[in-house]
């Protein structure tokens, strides 16, 4: 297979959750290694984030990585940078987005890596982190979050855009209920 032909199967690869693996914190120091060697003095922080982060969930076996910047503008000029270190992206796609650039890794047709480029402590940062926390602290939160993304991905299998929407709604409310909770 060649370059073109995996990155084609790993755009158009299909929603599978796979049971926790050991090796996926192993994976996300790795790859948070050689960011921090490439362009440490832009990153302000690199966090491990979504289900791979939460020891003992079922999730997509890709390392979703946080790597905080300094502006958006920052993080608009790591973009080539960062391609030309083995991500590839869709401009068209972060076009979209306000808050944040989103970055792919991928190897042998597969997805490896998300990389979300985000303005160090803005709301957005602090909203992922706090949900990976809030997953890691509630094993029923998890088992909930878990049940929920089963069913989504056999419903949107082959659509990654309606199955982040409907984790949207349940991040969300889940914060929701963390945030009165703490009152």
């Amino acid at each position: 297979m060649d370059e073109a032909e995996s990155l084609n199967r790993a755009i158009n690869e299909e929603i599978v959750l796979c049971p926790y693996s050991a090796v996926w914190p192993i994976l996300f120091e790795e790859e948070r290694a050689r960011l921090v060697h490439l362009f440490s003095n832009r990153l302000v922080a690199i966090e491990h984030i979504g289900s791979t982060a939460v020891p003992g969930l079922s999730a997509k076996p890709v390392i979703d990585i946080l790597a905080g910047v300094d502006s958006m503008a920052q993080a608009d000029a790591l973009i080539k940078p960062l391609c030309d270190s083995r991500y590839t992206t869709s401009l068209a796609y972060n076009a979209t987005l306000t808050d944040r650039r989103w970055l792919m890794r991928w190897a042998n047709g597969r997805r490896t890596h998300h990389l979300h480029l985000m303005v160090y402590g803005s709301e957005v940062w602090n909203q992922r982190l706090a949900f990976r926390n809030c997953l890691r602290e509630s094993a029923e939160l998890a088992q909930q979050y878990e049940m929920n993304k089963r069913q989504w991905a056999a419903e949107f299998k082959t659509d990654r855009e309606a199955y982040t929407a409907a984790k949207g709604e349940f991040i969300q409310r889940a914060l929701r209920s963390a945030s009165q909770s703490s009152l």
